[in-house]
């Protein structure tokens, strides 16, 4: 179960659905991750510890690992992140399951926001 303002999934970027694969692959035999597709771009397990996911969405990928935090209220949350200081990369749209944005605080770093 998702709370609210709580990291949910860790999410790491893949060039290509071959890489996608192949990355999904290793961590199987390594850990014995068990992975759900999304389609050819997208697959994520609960088997990590934290949910991870591994994300070859030309449009939505990101160049290193990104913590993904649950909301309650996504436009909610998403305001918060603009007034604090926060710049959107990624408007909100939809994937099965829900509804996510992304976005990099004062620091530089890119997390994303998911709410279903």
């Amino acid at each position: 179960m998702s709370t609210h303002h709580q990291i949910d999934l860790i999410e790491f970027p893949a060039e290509s659905a071959e890489d996608l694969g192949l990355a999904a692959e290793f961590y199987s035999d390594v850990f014995a991750w068990k992975f759900k597709n999304w389609g050819e771009s997208y697959c994520d397990t609960q088997s990590s510890g934290v949910m991870s996911g591994i994300n070859a969405v030309e449009e939505m990928r990101q160049q290193a690992p990104l913590a993904v935090i649950y909301s309650d209220d996504l436009e909610a949350t998403m305001a918060r992140v603009v007034e604090a200081g926060g710049k959107i990369v990624h408007d909100i749209s939809s994937f099965p399951g829900g509804r996510r944005f992304q976005f990099r605080d004062p620091a530089g770093n890119e997390l994303a926001v998911w709410s279903q």
